[in-house]
C-alpha cells in the first residue's frame, strides 16, 4: 500500500472519506478475482455512522408503469431519491418523466439499461431472464440506457445497476471501464416487488445508518408498493437523512454468489440457494429477485 493510501485510509476513519478516497471505495473491479463467477454487490454509504442515520433511497424503473403511491410520497415530503431507470420503461411514461424534471434536487436519474437485460456473459438466464451473454451486447444495453437518459435529461449517468443487480465480474470490469460505478445495495425492501406491503414496510422502516436501500417505483398493482411508500414516511419520521447517491461517497464489496456454474447455465430463484458455493448476504437480502419485468 501507497504512502498516500495510507494517508487516505487514516483520514476516512477520522472525519469520513475523502472524495477521492471514496471514489476508489466504490469501484469493484480491483475487489474480484478470476474465480469469482457471479457476484451481487453489496453497497453502503461510507462512514455515515450519524445521528440521525443517513441512508439512499435507489427505486429500480424496470418496465411497466410509475407507481404514484412512492412517487408522490416522495415530492410531497421532498424526500431524494436515487432511480435508475431502463431505456423502455423512459418510452412509456412521458408524464412520470415530466414529474422528475420538474424535481431535480430531489431526482438522481441512474442507468438500468436500454432494455432491462442482466449482464452476465457466463450462464444463459439469471432468475428466467436471458442475459446478455457477451460484452458487445453488454455494451449496447449500458450505452442505450444511458444515451436514453442523457436523450431525456441532458445529464449523464454515473451510476449503472443492471437487471436482478448481478454480474459476472468480467461483466463488471467492462463497465467500470466505461467509466460508471456498478449500483449495489444494502438492505433488499421489496424483493423484486414481491412482498406483501406490511412485510416490506417494515424491512424499510428498519434501515440502518449508511444502508443503500433498493426498491420498485414501476409496479403500481402490487401491494408491496404501498409498502415502500410507508416504510420511506417510517424511516422519515425516525429521523433519517435520505442521501442520493451521487451526493455522499460509498463503499462497495462484491458479495460473492457463486464460484462454479450450474449445469444448465441458468439459476433459478429456487435453484439459487444451491448454486452458490461462497456467500456473503448484504443485509435483509435473501436469495431472491431485486428485480423485476
Amino acid at each position: 500500500m501507497s504512502v498516500l493510501k495510507i494517508v487516505l485510509l487514516g483520514l476516512s476513519l477520522s472525519i469520513g472519506a475523502t472524495a477521492a478516497f471514496a471514489a476508489d471505495e466504490a469501484l469493484l473491479s480491483s475487489k474480484v478475482s478470476q474465480r469469482h463467477l457471479i457476484i451481487e454487490p453489496q453497497l453502503n454509504l461510507a462512514g455515515a455512522k450519524s445521528n440521525p442515520i443517513q441512508v439512499a433511497l435507489t427505486l429500480d424503473a424496470c418496465s411497466g408503469d410509475i407507481d404514484h403511491r412512492i412517487l408522490d410520497v416522495l415530492v410531497r415530503e421532498k424526500i431524494p431519491a436515487t432511480l435508475f431507470v431502463t431505456a423502455r420503461w423512459l418510452r412509456r411514461n412521458q408524464a412520470a418523466i415530466e414529474i422528475l424534471k420538474a424535481h431535480p434536487e430531489l431526482f438522481a436519474i441512474e442507468n438500468h439499461g436500454a432494455e432491462h437485460v442482466p449482464a452476465i456473459t457466463v450462464l444463459k438466464t439469471m432468475y428466467g431472464i436471458p442475459t446478455a451473454g457477451t460484452p458487445a451486447a453488454i455494451e449496447t444495453e449500458v450505452k442505450g440506457g444511458a444515451d436514453k437518459i442523457t436523450e431525456i435529461f441532458g445529464t449523464q449517468p454515473q451510476w449503472y445497476r443492471d437487471a436482478t443487480a448481478r454480474y459476472s465480474t468480467d461483466a463488471v470490469r467492462q463497465i467500470e471501464g466505461m467509466g460508471y460505478k456498478v449500483a449495489g445495495y444494502s438492505l433488499n425492501g421489496d424483493r423484486g416487488a414481491s412482498l406483501p406491503a406490511a412485510t416490506v414496510a417494515r424491512r424499510i422502516s428498519y434501515a440502518k445508518d449508511g444502508d443503500v436501500i433498493i426498491s420498485h417505483i414501476n409496479q403500481p398493482k402490487r401491494a408491496s408498493g404501498a409498502g415502500v411508500a410507508e416504510g420511506i414516511l417510517a424511516l422519515k419520521k425516525k429521523g433519517a437523512q435520505f442521501k442520493l447517491l451521487r451526493d455522499i461517497p460509498a463503499r462497495a464489496a462484491p458479495n460473492v454468489v457463486s464460484e462454479t456454474a450450474p449445469p444448465n447455465g441458468s439459476v433459478s430463484q429456487k435453484e439459487n440457494k444451491t448454486h452458490s458455493k461462497t456467500k456473503t448476504k448484504p443485509a435483509s437480502a435473501e436469495p431472491a429477485p431485486v428485480s423485476v419485468q
